[in-house]
This record gives structure tokens, C-alpha cells and sequence, in this order.
């Protein structure tokens, strides 16, 4: 599970759905640094699939990494009614929104969402299954949902986890067929400072 660098909107904090935006500088050069820990992660005859934004499909190029196949199931949440806002405006109307608990106005809904991303899994199944990873571009909450998802847990799960820009996360499952998160945060610069979103 890879997510898009720095935009200037995961930046500000701003909810970042539907509208396509490019990687500022900083974003690219993170991009750029994927490409270091994905060769250290050997990944056998990949199956890359990417969301349709921009910002995702520019990740990956600089990672250099080749789109297989644009999935729209990998787009970030449809944010509707909160499209370019940041939590803080939000709950000055709704002070205990999240949109892992409530989904977005105008937008998806938590059961949407979990339907969309449980799709996918069941799609990609066999792919695994038969030896070949998968890595799959997508966004900041998107991404913690497809982990939750991947873990058996529902999309609640998600708000536990972190997706910084341009990082990875690893999942798999034990050799009984559990399913299992290897690794979450790899990155290819230093994030140990990192303030965006």
C-alpha cells in the first residue's frame, strides 16, 4: 500500500476527495525516494494498480513504478459537502465528526466505502493468492481504510493508523492465513519530523 506525497492541500489539512491536484516539490522529491525502499522490498511480478488521481499515478512514476491497471475503488473517500475543508471548520458545526464514524455529507458513506474497498480485496484475492503482490497507490484515508479492511476490522480501525505522504505499508498474512499488517510508515526520506498531513 503506497500513498501519494505531499499536496498542498494534505499540507494545510485540507480534505482532498475529488479535486486533482499535483505533488508540491517536496511531494515529488518524496515520491522520488519510494524507489530506494521498494526495490529493498523485492516485491514478485507486482499487479500495480493506482487511483485515478494524479497525485497518485505521479507517486508512483517517480517511484518507478508502472500503472498496470487505474482503479477507481483506490480514489480517495468522496468527501461531498466537506470537499477542501479541514477538520478543525468541520467540527465547528459537528464537534465529534470523524469520517470514519460518519462518513461525509453529499459524499460516501462509512458503508459505501466499505463496500467499494472489501470489492477490491475479493478482486485482487486470487492475484495473491497465486503468488504475485499487489501494490496499490491511494490516499491518506483511503489507505488506513483498506489496511482495516485488509485486517478483518471495520473502517473505525482506521483512525488508529497513519499514513504519512509517500509512505508504505506492508500487508500479508502468517503462514496460517492470518491476516497480518508487516509493516506501516516505510519511507524513503526522514519522517521523523515531518508536520504535514
Amino acid at each position: 500500500m503506497i500513498r501519494h506525497g505531499e499536496t498542498a492541500w494534505s499540507l494545510a489539512g485540507r480534505h482532498t476527495g475529488t479535486t486533482d491536484i499535483d505533488l508540491t516539490e517536496r511531494g515529488a522529491g518524496q515520491a522520488d525516494s519510494l524507489a530506494a525502499p521498494l526495490l529493498e522490498l523485492r516485491p514478485v511480478d507486482p499487479l500495480v494498480l493506482s487511483s485515478p488521481r494524479h497525485r497518485t499515478l505521479a507517486t508512483l512514476e517517480r517511484a518507478g513504478l508502472s500503472v498496470e491497471r487505474i482503479d477507481d475503488r483506490l480514489a480517495e473517500w468522496d468527501y461531498g459537502d466537506y470537499e477542501g475543508l479541514t477538520s478543525a471548520q468541520i467540527r465547528q458545526d459537528r464537534p465529534d465528526w470523524t469520517i470514519f464514524t460518519d462518513g461525509a455529507p453529499g459524499g460516501e458513506s462509512v458503508a459505501q466505502v466499505t463496500a467499494r474497498v472489501d470489492g477490491l480485496l475479493a478482486e485482487i484475492a486470487p492475484t495473491i493468492a497465486a503468488g504475485r503482490d499487489v501494490i496499490a497507490a491511494s490516499h491518506g484515508h483511503l489507505s488506513r481504510v483498506l489496511i482495516a479492511r485488509w485486517l478483518r476490522q471495520p473502517v473505525t480501525f482506521g483512525a488508529s493508523l497513519s499514513m504519512l505522504p509517500a509512505s508504505m505499508a506492508v500487508l500479508g498474512t502468517d503462514h496460517g492465513g492470518v491476516a497480518q499488517l508487516s509493516a506501516l510508515g516505510i519511507t524513503g526520506y526522514a519522517s521523523a519530523g515531518y508536520s504535514g498531513r
